[in-house]
């Protein structure tokens, strides 16, 4: 009996010294380099589970000892581990990946929001980014904007033109959200410095005019000089008489022309038959034309018709007769350049 207890004691302690010889080994291997020469790519799925994450990691061949890493965490407690598309770095230890996971160090997706583009336009690239979680696609508009907390607002204009990064997975909601709210503290914050005796009522009133002179303005030079014209005309009770604003209001019909009925028929937004700023903005504006909106170029002029120089400029008018005679000089050019 003595000589079975023996034995048995002897079994427990040779496995107890193979356990911790064992342990010590996969706690080396925890932060040894992995066996992999090339950075992998990893996408982990909402809902994936670690030891599922491990056996595609295993499979990629970044994981020396993919039962031993599993061991190690059955004792130590599983990660709770981030969704999302990873670049795993090359040679990558197994602690380095499930820090890297758990740290959510995903590969981060971009989308960007022109300057001037329409609502519609920056809607239309978020529906199709194919790493953007859709949750109000086919939405009406007042319904989408009651989703992000902005019930009855009108859309144009709200959101911030930028180039956004974002995890893979990402809601809509998110970034629409995002965008809102640097609008918003974009148009606060400018407001808040304005210049003094602008014939605007409001920060709304501001972001309308931003809107419009994002539109008329090719060189970002002239966005104060521009803005100057429209402020002089409101301060006049002139209409601002701008094509952009015609344009927004024929809609998806607009065919790349402005016609002369095009001019006359009224609109909500029609500055040639309507006075003042149009009821809301009709693109989304930079920061720096609702700068221009809010610190206009102190001037004369009330008219400004391109240049024809090819550059996106403009000759800018203090009287009609000098407008009219820049705009003889342009349609000539017009004309000249057409017969060549």
């Amino acid at each position: 009996m003595r000589k079975v207890l023996l034995v048995f004691l002897f079994l427990v302690v040779s496995a107890a010294g193979a356990a911790a010889i064992y342990w010590q080994r996969t706690g080396v291997m925890m932060q040894a380099a992995g066996p992999h020469h090339q950075p992998v790519p990893l996408l982990v799925k909402p809902g994936a589970s670690v030891r599922a994450v491990l056996a595609e990691l295993d499979r990629a061949g970044a994981l020396a000892d993919r039962r031993g890493v599993e061991i190690r965490l059955r004792v130590q407690g599983w990660p709770q581990i981030k969704t999302g598309r990873y670049d795993i770095p090359a040679g990558a230890s197994p602690d380095d990946i499930l820090r890297q996971l758990a740290e959510g160090r995903v590969i981060l997706e971009a989308l960007t929001v022109v300057e001037g583009w329409t609502f519609a336009d920056m809607r239309r690239v978020i529906e199709a980014h194919p790493q953007i979680k859709q949750t109000l696609r086919g939405m009406e508009t007042d319904a989408l904007m009651a989703a992000i907390g902005h019930a009855g607002e009108h859309p144009e204009g709200r959101f911030f033109p930028d180039t956004y990064r974002f995890a893979a997975g990402t809601p809509d909601r998110d970034l629409f959200e995002l965008a809102y709210r640097k609008m918003a503290e974009a148009v606060d914050s400018v407001w808040a410095s304005r210049a003094a005796d602008l014939p605007l009522d409001n920060a709304y009133q501001a972001l309308i005019l931003a809107s419009i002179v994002e539109k008329e303005s090719a060189l970002a030079s002239e966005r104060p000089h521009i803005a100057g014209v429209f402020v002089n005309r409101l301060r006049k009770n002139m209409r601002l008489q701008t094509d952009p604003t015609v344009i927004y209001g024929i809609g998806p019909t607009y065919d790349g022309n402005i016609r002369e009925r095009d001019l006359r028929t009224d609109t909500p937004y029609n500055t040639y038959t309507r006075a003042g700023l149009p009821p809301t903005p009709i693109a989304l504006p930079s920061r720096e034309s609702i700068e221009a909106a809010t610190h206009p170029l102190a001037t004369d002029d009330l008219f400004f018709v391109a240049s024809g120089e090819g550059d996106g400029s403009h000759v800018f008018s203090a009287t009609l007769e000098a407008h009219n005679a820049a705009l003889a000089r342009y349609l000539s050019r017009l004309k000249g350049n057409k017969t060549r």
